[in-house]
């Protein structure tokens, strides 16, 4: 349902209807709505796999609508095929499974290109990064600008910010090796009270002082209190909350995407091309490449992906190894590219 609901979003932002199938092929909604999504991949904005699965979730739809008689058209939304998917048993027989398949239908293959990190995207740079936080801090809602600050410092997950409650803020503990500047601020199921994280892992993540200061500001601010003492009172320890006092969170986030939207159409047409491919989870990216930047200057490689695996509550070594895989690989890709420079353009003396 919620790839259904990015579909209908995408008509409503379109100015489509879900009927749209004019003679003209290019001009059809699937049709479009395809491109849009091999786009975004591309551009990194979603993952190869999410791209594949939103187009069979919403052929899937039609497939319903054309089998119950719901929508009729005078010529075919598709062309049909048969595709063999080899498979073998545990004594180790193969057998080819034959299955219906599109032309619409996307490969969940990877995108030629860099390195993509988890969930597809790719970090800001440092300039980037400051960009997006001034644009924010004058251009949107507070809580928008504490939320994108939570995520480019701590590297927390939307539904994990989204989940934080004021208790949450008030059983954190200096940290044991930089007791000055950070403290450690527990999540996942196991932690009290319960913050969500993606795939219900639980552990302590760092998070700085001067933010978690600010933080706690705001839960105790004025503003804030109007909120909560509108809120339902299962909400009312959510640190974030609408000004109706209801929760920001669903999984997804969807009234904070609705917000960043806006803002992201606001500042590409100010020039800000920063913003142009930015997300919320690009936040994520950004923290995590830095810390490892930062790990690998000072811990051999093994300690510097165990410190950032746990400060970013990855569930998998080889989501952390990406990341040192990306930096190592962009900095050979900078010093060819200089080199490229220099020898034959001539730019550099």
């Amino acid at each position: 349902m919620s790839h259904m609901l990015g579909y209908a979003k995408w008509l409503e932002g379109e100015q489509l209807d879900w009927w749209h199938f004019p003679a003209r092929a290019s001009e059809r909604c699937l049709l479009r709505f395809r491109g849009d999504l091999v786009r975004a991949r591309d551009r990194g904005e979603i993952a190869p796999s999410t791209a594949s699965i939103r187009m069979a979730a919403v052929i899937r739809f039609y497939r319903w609508l054309l089998a119950t008689g719901l929508l009729t058209v005078p010529w075919p939304l598709w062309n049909e095929r048969k595709v063999g998917i080899r498979l073998t048993d545990a004594f180790g027989f193969e057998h080819t499974l034959r299955v219906t398949s599109t032309d619409l239908a996307i490969p969940n293959r990877a995108v030629a290109g860099a390195i993509r990190l988890e969930d597809g995207v790719m970090p800001l740079t440092t300039e980037g990064m400051r960009q997006v936080r001034e644009y924010v801090d004058m251009n949107a809602s507070l809580e928008l600008a504490l939320m994108l600050r939570v995520g480019f410092e701590t590297g927390l997950r939307l539904d994990s910010i989204l989940d934080l409650k004021v208790e949450t803020l008030e059983r954190t503990a200096p940290d044991p090796i930089a007791p000055s500047s950070w403290y450690r601020i527990a999540l996942g199921p196991a932690a009290k009270p319960p913050v969500r994280t993606k795939g219900g892992v639980s552990g302590m993540v760092p998070i700085p002082k001067a933010l978690l200061s600010d933080l706690k500001a705001y839960a105790t601010s004025t503003r804030r209190l109007k909120r909560q003492a509108d809120a339902a009172q299962e909400n009312r320890d959510l640190v974030f909350l609408t000004r109706f006092g209801n929760p920001y969170s669903d999984p997804e986030g969807r009234a904070v995407n609705v917000e960043m939207s806006r803002l992201r159409a606001a500042a590409v047409a100010e020039g800000i091309e920063v913003f142009r491919d930015f997300h919320f989870h690009r936040t994520r990216a950004t923290f995590a490449t830095l810390l490892m930047r930062a790990a690998l200057g000072h811990l051999e490689v093994a300690d510097a992906v165990a410190f950032v695996r746990e400060a970013c509550l990855h569930k998998n070594e080889a989501t952390t190894l990406k990341y040192v895989k990306f930096i190592e690989t962009s900095k050979a890709m900078a010093e060819a590219a200089d080199q490229f420079t220099r020898e034959f353009m001539g730019l550099v003396g």
